[in-house]
């Protein structure tokens, strides 16, 4: 009974920065860290399980994640936003700007990764904020077109040879896409907009 009950409630609502910055956190690590795994594995079929316990590629998908971590904040960061938007008023760009620190705010709670290093970080933070700048000058996206310009670089990512990556680009994207199109309704459904509304233009709490 307990896990039935477990398996159906309801998640709480997403009503200020915590629950936000949680939120977008979550998603991000999971829509870059699941495609890296499940086309790793696909891609070494029955010898996955040989080659994720070696070393050297185990370094390689650490180093993936990491890399694209940054790409899942702007996608999801974007998202929130263009749920926002309409919703802000006269305050856009007020709420536009806290959105932003919020994702970084995200990107600050991890030390400099050693795969990385400090310079690699710094200018990946740089680029996040950049992106996510960017995406309050134009019209909201569909959720489904957030990833394309990400996806490349995404792809690009995987701890896979690109020898051996075949013609694969349009099935990675495609994942992103359907991905975040989920994500996209389950903060539909989990936000309280009124709330985020006034404690991202006011700075208040709801």
């Amino acid at each position: 009974m307990k896990l039935f009950e477990k398996l159906f409630r309801r998640r709480p609502p997403i009503r200020d920065r915590e629950a936000l910055a949680d939120f977008v956190h979550a998603q991000s690590a999971f829509i870059v860290q699941k495609g890296i795994y499940e086309y790793s594995r696909a891609r070494a079929g029955h010898y996955a399980k040989v080659l994720f316990a070696e070393e050297g590629f185990a370094n390689s998908v650490e180093r993936a994640r990491w890399q694209a971590f940054p790409l899942g904040l702007a996608m999801v960061g974007e998202m929130v936003e263009g749920v926002l938007r309409p919703h802000d008023g006269a305050d856009r760009r007020a709420v536009h700007d806290r959105t932003i620190r919020i994702v970084l705010s995200v990107f600050d709670r991890y030390p400099v990764p050693p795969s990385i290093g400090a310079a690699g970080w710094q200018e990946a933070r740089r680029e996040l904020e950049h992106r996510l700048d960017l995406a309050g000058g134009h019209a909201p996206k569909r959720v489904m077109d957030i990833p394309n310009p990400l996806a490349e670089s995404y792809f690009a990512m995987m701890p896979i040879h690109e020898k051996l990556r075949g013609r694969d680009f349009d099935t990675t994207r495609n994942y992103l896409r359907v991905s975040l199109c989920n994500i996209h309704d389950e903060f539909v459904a989990r936000a309280d907009v009124a709330s985020l509304r006034q404690v991202l233009s006011t700075g208040d709490t709801a």
